[in-house]
């Protein structure tokens, strides 16, 4: 018997071009559909599936219907004296049609999978949006693509029913290997059918094991090259002396600004801020989901307000009544995320260098070595995200945006992923960056301490709005707001009633409090930070009340009092007053005899409005 190898030839070449087919249309349709958000969104993926899960036959059908000679396109194709119908290219065009659902899925679900933080963090690093997709975008996801396309061959080898509708089954022409097994075992030579059965699974199976291998031995390969990297510790100078002593030209006449007013709706709320900042380091405090980081993204063009002005130094970024909104690759902005956002297919060095592209291959060279110096991470040029800790991510991070000479830095809350003794690191770390930036800094955060620590000004935002604006010192000593002090972690809160201009009401506590400040006409609340009471013995003495214990809770240092006023507590839920002291202090007073008396001094008693109860005259804070 000899056998007609023409369904191999056949087959073989059909799969492939149109496995190429769906390759390309399967990967550009995925790289639409994840950035169209229009309400028809639904209906367009229903269409793209839709070959992978009616029938081949109804695939098959539905093309004949669209293609047969009495259809509009197939009178087109008449009027050419061409047919498509029973030809090889109705072979083709059946298996690309059944093959491109399973490689656009895929597809989606790789790019899907992506950190879109990654993607940000290219756009303020000067990247395009054709650079991100074909450096970014392809190759974080190729274990994806190369399964889509594997999907999509194996569907194409396999495609039976809708070619056998549209294509026929003509021997040495349309006969495909599926049509020449079900044929075979039709007419009874069982024999033919398997080797044909056999054959096509032999070439299945080869693909599979071939590209499993080549992903296997190539994740050996990096992990052998990794080993190979030894850390090189360099003592080096401050990162301070290496800036200020480098060739780097950086503008001392502090006219660095930043100009912000802008609005934009929100889920739940307006934000709307408008302030204006300068060369010292503005940290953004605020509870979660308050705006801050929303806002560093209306800066830096991750999103569009819905209208105001953006400008820096001048030079406007987005303006709604002039029609100006600069694409966030060219805005210079540096950008350091929460959770670093580094390119994982990346080295350290790669990852440095991925916003210098449109500089000479010398100078990117220069600031490479440059902010590798800077960050102290020498020896790790050549690891990959995965192989660091989370403190040496957080200094490529920070290496990433500053190479690109910005003229603002945005952190996002670039702290909240790393430990305590990580944290105190790269905090010092950015405090000598602070110092030496001859920008704006805008700083996310939603730890007083931190904020604190890093920056001399603080604007708070609340439900998108800012409620206040100052020193760090003052929002910290004396912040008008029960919002802000909640912000800036006051414990201890009672509804306030005025009752002269020096004496308020304390209604949640009970007692009545002598003030020394201006009583403000909207107070809402009275606020005492749990470390500013006293204890004393007096019990005569202004703003003294007796109190005694509930529960206690200790740390090394501190030791935490939850205290009930003017009678002893029911039960141990039931208290007024949070108040911190110190071991020594506890130690002092621990052995007293109840009820211990504790003191409010007037002067540290807070006066709060309440931001969500009063809207106030809107002006530019300026910084």
């Amino acid at each position: 018997m000899t056998l007609d190898f023409s369904p191999l030839w056949i087959s073989l070449s059909t799969s492939v071009i149109a496995t190429i087919f769906a390759f390309f249309t399967g990967i550009t349709a995925a790289r639409w559909m994840l950035v169209y958000k229009g309400k028809a969104r639904g209906i367009i993926d229903s269409i793209f599936i839709s070959p992978l899960v009616l029938p081949p036959t109804v695939v098959g059908f539905l093309l004949l219907l669209l293609l047969g000679r009495n259809s509009w396109f197939g009178q087109i194709l008449r009027q050419l004296d061409y047919s498509i119908i029973f030809t090889w290219e109705a072979t083709i065009l059946t298996a690309s049609i059944v093959a491109f659902p399973l490689m656009y899925r895929t597809t989606l679900g790789a790019f899907e999978q992506i950190d879109q933080n990654v993607f940000m963090a290219a756009r303020t690093l000067g990247a395009s949006e054709w650079r991100i997709f074909w450096q970014v975008m392809i190759p974080l996801s190729y274990r994806g693509l190369v399964a889509a396309t594997i999907l999509s061959f194996a569907r194409a080898l396999g495609e039976f029913g809708a070619t056998l509708m549209l294509a026929g089954n003509i021997p040495g022409r349309t006969q495909t290997m599926p049509l020449a097994i079900f044929f075979a075992a039709e007419s009874g030579d069982m024999q033919t059918a398997l080797i044909w059965v056999l054959i096509l699974m032999t070439i299945s199976m080869s693909v599979i094991i071939i590209v499993n291998f080549w992903a296997e031995n190539k994740g050996v390969k990096r992990q052998d090259k990794s080993k190979k990297n030894k850390i090189i510790k360099n003592n080096k100078s401050t990162l301070y002396d290496i800036i200020n002593n480098s060739n780097t030209n950086y503008n001392q006449d502090n006219s660095w600004e930043l100009i912000l007013n802008i609005k934009k709706q929100l889920h739940g709320f307006t934000l709307e801020v408008d302030f204006k900042a300068h060369r010292e380091t503005l940290g953004l405090l605020g509870a979660s989901g308050s705006g801050k980081s929303m806002t560093l993204r209306c800066i830096a063009g991750l999103e569009n307000p819905d209208q105001g002005h953006i400008s820096i130094n001048g030079r406007i970024l987005f303006d709604s009544q002039q029609g100006i909104n600069i694409p966030s690759c060219n805005r210079k902005v540096g950008f350091v995320f929460q959770n670093y956002a580094l390119f994982s297919h990346l080295t350290v060095a790669k990852n440095i260098a991925f916003g210098l592209q449109n500089l000479p291959k010398s100078e990117q060279e220069t600031r490479i070595k440059k902010y590798i110096q800077f960050m102290e991470l020498e020896g790790l040029e050549k690891r990959y995200p995965h192989q660091l800790s989370g403190g040496q991510q957080q200094r490529v991070a920070l290496a990433r945006a500053l190479a690109t000479d910005p003229d603002i830095l945005l952190f996002d809350e670039p702290l909240s992923a790393l430990d305590s003794y990580l944290r105190n690191r790269i905090e010092r770390l950015l405090r000598e960056v602070f110092i030496s930036f001859d920008g704006v800094i805008l700083f996310v955060t939603h730890k007083l301490e931190e904020a604190y620590r890093l920056c001399g000004n603080l604007l708070v935002l609340d439900q998108g709005n800012i409620i206040e604006s100052g020193t760090k010192q003052e929002i910290f000593e004396h912040p008008c707001n029960f919002q802000t002090a909640k912000v800036t972690e006051c414990k201890n809160f009672s509804r306030a009633q005025i009752i002269n201009n020096q004496q308020i009401n304390a209604l949640d506590w009970g007692c009545t409090l002598k003030v020394i400040e201006p009583i403000p006409d909207r107070i809402s609340y009275v606020g005492f930070r749990a470390h500013h009471f006293t204890f004393g013995l007096n019990p005569n003495l202004e703003n003294t009340f007796p109190c005694w214990l509930v529960s206690l809770s200790e740390t090394q240092h501190r030791t935490t009092l939850f205290l009930k006023l003017h009678q002893a507590p029911n039960d141990s839920k039931s208290y007024d007053l949070q108040v911190e002291v110190y071991k020594e202090k506890w130690a002092e007073i621990k052995n007293r005899p109840l009820p211990w008396y504790v003191t409010l001094h007037p002067l540290k008693i807070m006066m709060l409005e309440n931001s969500r109860e009063h809207t106030g005259v809107k002006k530019l804070r300026k910084f």
